[in-house]
């Protein structure tokens, strides 16, 4: 008996060695740092994450700082005191009360203007070129953050000229200047219109000076980053820009010294100020790095003047990112000195059957029992098993392949079957949801003919009766006209809902009379019809009409859609809430029209809910109303050619929307 070779056995062993240290040396470091890498980046998008996340905040205090001082501004200008100190005529008694009014409202100076712009009351001049005045003194209340210069400041007071005055400091990394101080002011400015005794209109000018408003940034840096809302060693900071110049921040330029003075970043300018970007990124602050996030300030020109900036030290989470780097390279590294051997045994395990396997075979193969492959020689020993397996493995591959031809075969028919089930069964359901529609229908179209007969009747005889009534009074019928004409109307109004019915039942056989009018006209005609909803419940109704667009339809017919949504949103709202009404501009697939949107703050539906919202006899209010009122107003929209559809979340309210062409 012959022994197997030895050089196919080291062949098979160095082989073997190299599968089983490949993953360990080569693919999974190149896993490792391909993981490493996308760790890191992701590392850097939480940070810069987390910072759009403190502007955002920041950014809500300061917009939640100009509304209440907007809202402070008009409450007094509507007060009862205002009004009695105005119309005292006395302008010392005003300008006490004027200067109660700001201590007692936090604001740096309040002032009265008139009509020219001139101040009535109050220490120093205001000035009304600016937007925020010469809304107020045409009849709108507007807030705004404005820059005031420092003879602006002055002419209010003198104190705050000085306060607003910041010596600049030189700061590496800036755009380079002459100037060596920033005298202008950073000011929260709010105006609301008044009407004084006399008639005229002026206007009741507030604001805030938000240079060295250290409580206004230590507020803002209090809000963004809490206690514990930061790793040990790092620590947030807030800054308020006047163009590229911190004129209040919590930034140190020393232990005890804040960094007003100091500037901004050329790159940082250049974004944010000149490109009208948000800067989120690392940036170089005052004395080292920070995880920063810069926005525009826009003033009540349209001007970027200044930024508003929110950041975090860097280093702690640089350091953090370095030990943990780290970590995980000795932990691979201690990982891959353990495994190794152990990959070794188990390689050796390997390898040692398989030559005790190699034995076997040449003996049965010099015994001549039953060898199934003409193949003489093979470098290894799994090539010289594989030689004997071949045969086998050829005759199952075939048997494999007759079976999956055979199942094949099998799931096509199955296929086939299945799909035929499921055409006929959703042939059958459609075929039964029209019968059913069908029989619906025709009940309908019986009901309503009956009632129009039973309604019709009475109203020609109250019709004739009042004619009658006419024609007896004579002259003195004039007196009544009003009555009389009221009586018409719901008449008009009966005779009207009748022929609704008869149209939905019959829509085929009614093409109604169209016209173009503008849809505000259509609203404002519905709201009389539901006004005792409105009164109901606390609602508050808000009209926004920007249309500009007529619509082409029968008048009573969109009436009878808008007055249906608006019905449906009050009973969504049954405690009280905010009922929308928009109309607007819109194009759709190419086509111009205009947009009509019902939205209501109620207490919304469900998905379900709103795929079968427009389903004739579907309704949520369970044994209120017949569910066609949706399924009408769709039928009318869609027969002008316009569209209707739905938007709703559980608990936060519905919005319904309809486009009509533009009338041609």
């Amino acid at each position: 008996m012959t022994t197997a070779p030895t050089r196919p056995v080291r062949s098979i062993r160095f082989r073997l060695l190299a599968i089983a240290l490949l993953p360990t040396l080569v693919i999974l470091p190149l896993l490792l740092g391909i993981t490493i890498a996308r760790w890191n980046a992701k590392f850097d998008a939480l940070l810069i994450a987390k910072v759009n996340g403190d502007l955002t905040i920041a950014h809500q205090y300061l917009s939640r700082i100009l509304e209440n001082t907007g809202e402070h501004i008009q409450a007094l200008a509507v007060s009862v005191a205002f009004r009695d100190a105005a119309a005292s005529g006395a302008e010392p008694d005003l300008s006490t009360f004027l200067e109660q009014s700001r201590q007692a409202l936090g604001l740096d100076f309040l002032i009265l203007v008139n009509g020219h712009g001139n101040t009535i009351a109050a220490n120093g001049q205001s000035h009304s070129n600016f937007p925020v005045v010469a809304s107020a003194l045409a009849g709108r209340s507007s807030t705004a953050i404005d820059i005031f210069s420092n003879q602006q400041l002055a002419e209010i007071s003198p104190t705050l000229a000085a306060r607003a005055r910041i010596d600049l400091v030189e700061t590496p990394n800036a755009v380079q200047t002459d100037k060596h101080s920033e005298t202008r002011g950073m000011v929260v400015q709010s105006a609301s219109p008044i009407t004084l005794a006399d008639g005229t209109r002026a206007a009741l000018v507030g604001g805030i000076l938000l240079n060295q408003n250290l409580v206004f940034i230590d507020t803002i840096n209090d809000l963004v980053y809490r206690e514990a809302s930061l790793p040990e060693g790092s620590k947030g900071t807030a800054t308020l820009f006047l163009e590229d110049v911190r004129v209040s921040t919590n930034v140190r330029l020393f232990e005890d010294r804040r960094a007003l003075g100091t500037r901004v970043s050329a790159a940082v300018r250049a974004a944010v100020l000149d490109d009208g970007q948000t800067w989120l990124d690392s940036a170089f602050v005052v004395n080292d790095w920070y995880i920063s996030a810069y926005e525009p300030i826009i003033d009540s020109f349209g001007e970027r003047v200044g930024m508003l900036y929110v950041g975090f030290l860097e280093t702690p989470f640089r350091q953090a990112k370095q030990t943990t780097l780290l970590t995980i390279i000795l932990a691979f590294l201690a990982v891959a000195a353990a495994s190794v051997p152990i990959f070794l045994r188990w390689a050796r395990a390997i390898f040692k059957p398989l030559e005790r396997m190699s034995d076997t075979i040449t003996r049965v193969e010099a015994g001549n029992m039953g060898a199934r492959t003409e193949l003489k020689a093979a470098s290894d020993e799994i090539g010289r098993v594989a030689l004997h397996l071949d045969g086998l493995l050829e005759q199952l591959q075939q048997r494999d392949r007759e079976l999956r031809q055979w199942n094949d075969e099998l799931n096509e028919r199955v296929a086939e079957r299945t799909s035929e089930l499921e055409l006929a069964n959703r042939q059958i359901e459609a075929t039964t949801k029209q019968l059913i529609m069908s029989e619906k229908l025709a009940a309908i179209g019986e009901i309503t003919a009956g009632v129009a007969h039973e309604i019709n009747n009475p109203i020609a005889v109250i019709q004739g009766n009042l004619d009658v009534v006419r024609s007896v009074l004579g002259e003195k019928a004039d007196e009544a006209n009003v009555e009389f004409r009221l009586i018409d109307e719901q008449i008009h109004r009966i005779s009207q809902i009748v022929t609704k019915l008869l149209q939905f039942a019959k829509p085929e056989e009614y093409a109604g009379y169209l016209e173009r009018h503008a849809a505000k006209d259509v609203i404002l005609d519905c709201l009389p019809l539901v006004q005792h909803l409105l009164n109901k419940a606390e609602i508050n109704l808000v009209l926004e009409d920007r249309a500009t667009m007529l619509v082409l339809m029968n008048r009573t017919e969109l009436q009878q859609v808008a007055v249906n949504l608006i019905v449906n949103a009050l009973h969504a709202m049954p405690n009280g809430g905010k009922l929308t009404i928009r109309t607007f501009d819109q194009d759709m697939d190419g086509k111009k029209g205009l947009a009509l949107e019902v939205e209501d703050t109620g207490i919304g539906m469900a998905s379900d809910l709103v795929e079968r919202i427009f389903d004739p006899f579907f309704s949520t209010k369970k044994r209120e109303g017949t569910g066609l009122g949706l399924s009408i107003s769709q039928r009318l929209i869609t027969r002008q050619g316009g569209r209707i559809s739905v938007q709703s979340e559980p608990g936060h309210g519905t919005c319904f929307s309809i486009w009509l062409p533009e009338a041609s």
